[in-house]
């Protein structure tokens, strides 16, 4: 797995838990409000790092394919 691969994946888990705690109901309005605002963070760094996946991804080559002469 590549590091950007790991990164994703722990901002995955972080919204998961935060997604639970929301559920949960045991959150003040005010410690919900703030979890909201980290999540719209989280899902911001998440969306890059799924953008530089992208990128990283376009620039290599399909298996099976050479570059023509």
């Amino acid at each position: 797995m590549r590091p950007m691969d790991n990164s994703l994946d722990t901002l995955i888990e972080r919204l998961e838990r935060a997604a639970e705690q929301l559920r949960s109901g045991e959150l003040s309005a005010d410690a919900a409000a703030t979890l909201v605002e980290d999540c719209a963070g989280m899902a911001g760094e998440a969306a890059a790092e799924l953008e530089r996946l992208a990128r990283a991804n376009a620039h290599e080559p399909i298996p099976g394919q050479d570059t023509l002469l």
